[in-house]
């Protein structure tokens, strides 16, 4: 009993990191108001006197406002950072514990392989957590064969590997990462002539696992597909038949025109006997003509279909690429779930996106660890800063919610009537007593869903289910960091507040694949920039709508992620305005002997030290902090400008967005040795890259010509700062001069898109000239 009175967990703020924090918001927030005293007087002057033109300064001023704007928005991440721990060894009994569903989405076989996707499957299913409290959900909004094949076989597979992993009690439970070199063998069974001769057997069935899966691939070789030409076109033409007609796309094994398929696998035990945890198989259905929603879509679906076949009141929703590395993450969870004191007003529990693909170099950000020009901040530190003043921003994977936080049922009456229930929850009774009596389905010991049943859940995974109903609004998903507020209000919770909490581990408890070339870099940060631009159009803007639902910091912290795409206003105006009056002789700075030019000098340094001794603390090389500033040039210059550009457009109604899938195939062998080594690969498209470039060579440009004019004129000390923003932009960058310049491989940019960038920026200059200097 004395056991169990242990706390399962601890929050520890972090004094040092709080204090630091602190003192350089106070220390550089005066420089900042010192720095607009003197813009503001600047400009007071300049329209009295009209010595110099006055739209480059006000641009730069402005920008400089923006930039500041969102540093303070920023600065709520660094107010009160804490970090946790859990103690899963004090949970009790597994009797105690209550179910768990798993969420995997995955949409494009081409794109998101399934051996990956079913390594991802199988680790969840092996979880250390009681099986018949476990249940995997794959949502294919494909709807393709090959990823219900792999389904079916990753079924048949689990029921050797889940044995295996629970009489060794293996720490790696994704059978890809075990059977790779990335992981080593446990210390305790080198020796054990049992286990090895086990560990060979299954080893053997993983390859034919993985042999069956690439037989059936879409990306299969040409003699494979022939080999097994007849068996493939058999199973697709039956599965064509249980779509509909013209359902399918036959070139990419995809279907946009279905209806609902909905698999549970049967066969209860595994070759031990053991129970096995259910694994269901959803293709929602989805007409060419209705709205799907893309992933947020996907989610409300599932919520819907599990409900009905084991209403876990915990999901644990998971990337299609992100393996769970730790199969204690659930007990972790259980440690905040299980605490009486918090569970009542806890609606997450989320684990931090980490990667195992990253080289040592970084090049693409993959960590995450977002950075400003002139204010850095952490991803890993958001997260701890947010947990901190009010609660963890959700990240759209990796995190165990609870059912009734998405449904906010907390405020249902026993007394409600019926009608007023389905407008929320839409059409389907079952659905409903299950949502509001918290009732636990019965399926049966077989798993072979009844005839009622089967109707049922494809009721609920149509496409037209969710009309004239909440959902999407407020009783569901909604698009990921949107959803994450609705989370955080107070007001859909009969408690005062509402808790959420984030737990970062020594072990990672879930391992990804992030982007290792330019291109997909760069259209997931333009994907997710695009999300974030129409909520800040939207109204649910953070600062409008978190107002009276959050608090003030926390409020900031979810505007200041909003508002990531708008430092392509900031970055391209310091990018190109101080550049061209460089040229002109224009001076936007103050002189070297002037002392608000300490002011401006001390601005820059204190931002670039903070970011050093935050990348240092964290245990990254000073290398990092290149990477990461360089990769923010390249995001700002590129995928903000297009997602701006298109959340405009789309606000307008002249373009609707659209979802792009990051490409999860993995890189070719000459992509793979470019991103070890160092060395960009930018082969990506022209509309990416020739932004990146054009800046590149208007900054080269201004700084030569720049120069020029100084030593002709003698004019170093007013002209300092103007010159040292385009040498800054061009060190940092070098490696853009590499590739239009120095490179000869494959990865370098194209030519034709170095000719391009130059005829960019020379118009750029010309205009520019035109409008500031004469």
């Amino acid at each position: 009993m004395e056991k169990t009175r242990l706390p399962l967990h601890h929050c520890h703020v972090m004094k040092t990191d709080l204090i630091i924090n602190r003192l350089y918001m106070f220390i550089l927030g005066t420089a900042l108001l010192a720095l607009f005293y003197y813009r503001i007087t600047t400009l007071s002057h300049i329209i009295k006197t009209r010595e110099s033109p006055l739209v480059p300064h006000l641009l730069v001023f402005i920008s400089e406002l923006l930039f500041t704007f969102l540093w303070v928005l920023h600065q709520a991440y660094r107010w009160r950072p804490v970090t946790r721990t859990v103690y899963p060894n004090r949970l009790p009994g597994d009797d105690k514990f209550p179910p768990v569903d798993v969420f995997i989405c995955t949409a494009d076989p081409s794109k998101e392989p399934p051996l990956g996707v079913m390594n991802t499957v199988i680790s969840a299913m092996a979880l250390d957590y009681p099986p018949d409290k476990l249940a995997v959900y794959l949502s294919d909004d494909g709807g393709s064969y090959v990823t219900l094949h792999a389904v079916r076989e990753a079924w048949k597979f689990s029921k050797w590997w889940l044995p295996f992993c629970r009489k060794y009690e293996l720490k790696t439970r994704c059978p890809g990462a075990y059977f790779s070199a990335e992981e080593s063998r446990d210390d305790r069974f080198i020796s054990c002539s049992e286990f090895l001769a086990e560990e060979k057997e299954i080893e053997k069935k993983y390859n034919e696992f993985k042999e069956s899966l690439e037989k059936n691939s879409v990306n299969a070789s040409s003699s494979v597909s022939r080999d097994h030409a007849p068996i493939i076109e058999r199973r697709y033409n039956e599965f064509k038949e249980n779509l509909g007609k013209n359902s399918v796309n036959a070139s990419s094994s995809v279907s946009r025109d279905h209806a609902p398929i909905i698999e549970v696998m049967n066969e209860a035990v595994d070759s031990s006997q053991q129970e096995m945890p259910i694994l269901v198989y959803v293709a929602r259905e989805k007409r060419p003509s209705r709205p799907h929603h893309f992933k947020a879509g996907a989610l409300n679906a599932l919520i819907r279909v599990s409900a009905v076949i084991s209403n876990a009141p915990y999901i644990l929703l998971l990337d299609c690429d992100h393996y769970c590395n730790d199969p204690t993450s659930a007990r972790q969870a259980m440690c905040y779930y299980l605490d009486p004191k918090i569970s009542p007003k806890l609606a997450f529990v989320q684990f931090p996106q980490k990667f195992h693909n990253i080289s040592e170099h970084d090049l693409y950000e993959g960590r995450l660890h977002y950075y400003w020009v002139l204010y850095p901040d952490y991803f890993e530190r958001r997260w701890l800063g947010a947990a901190g003043v009010g609660g963890q921003i959700i990240s759209g994977c990796n995190c165990y919610l609870k059912r009734e936080a998405l449904y906010g049922t907390k405020n249902i009456r026993n007394d409600i009537d019926l009608n007023q229930l389905k407008k929320s929850f839409g059409s389907s009774n079952e659905l409903i007593q299950l949502i509001s009596m918290n009732h636990k389905p019965h399926v049966p010991k077989d798993r072979k869903l009844t005839d009622a049943q089967a109707k049922e859940v494809e009721l609920l995974a149509s496409c037209d289910y969710e009309d004239q109903s909440e959902w999407g609004k407020q009783a569901s998903w909604v698009p990921i960091f949107f959803c994450g507020g609705r989370l955080h209000d107070k007001r859909r919770f009969t408690l005062s507040g509402v808790d959420f909490c984030v737990v970062d581990p020594p072990r990672p408890c879930f391992l990804g694949l992030c982007p290792t070339n330019l291109s997909d870099t760069l259209v997931q940060q333009g994907r997710w920039g695009v999300g974030l631009m129409q909520i800040s159009l939207s109204k649910y803007c953070a600062l409008l709508y978190g107002r009276g639902r959050l608090s003030t910091l926390h409020t900031m912290c979810y505007a200041a992620i909003s508002f990531d795409p708008i430092y392509v206003v900031p970055f391209y105006v310091l990018a190109i305005v101080p550049q061209i009056c460089l040229i002109g002789g224009i001076p936007l700075y103050p002189k070297v002997s002037d002392p608000y030019f300490i002011v401006f000098a001390f601005v820059f340094l204190a931002s670039q030290l903070k970011h050093v001794q935050e990348v240092v603390s964290y245990g990254d090389s000073l290398m990092s902090s290149l990477y990461e500033l360089r990769m923010w040039m390249m995001k700002s210059a590129s995928s903000y400008l297009y997602a701006s550009l298109g959340a405009v457009l789309d606000k307008i109604g002249l373009h609707t967005a659209d979802f792009t899938l990051t490409n999860k195939a993995g890189d070719d062998d000459e992509q793979a040795k470019l991103y070890q080594e160092g060395r960009y690969d930018f082969q990506a498209s022209p509309a990416l890259v020739a932004p990146i470039c054009s800046l590149y060579i208007l900054n080269v440009v201004s700084f030569v010509v720049g120069m020029a004019r100084i030593v002709e004129t003698k004019s170093g000390s007013e002209m300092l700062v103007q010159a040292f923003i385009p040498l800054f932009g061009v060190i940092v960058n070098y490696q853009v001069f590499e590739g239009m310049v120095l490179r000869k491989d494959r990865g370098r940019i194209a030519p034709s898109v170095s000719v391009l960038s130059a005829a960019i920026a020379t118009f750029v200059l010309c205009f520019g000239s035109l409008v500031f200097i004469y």
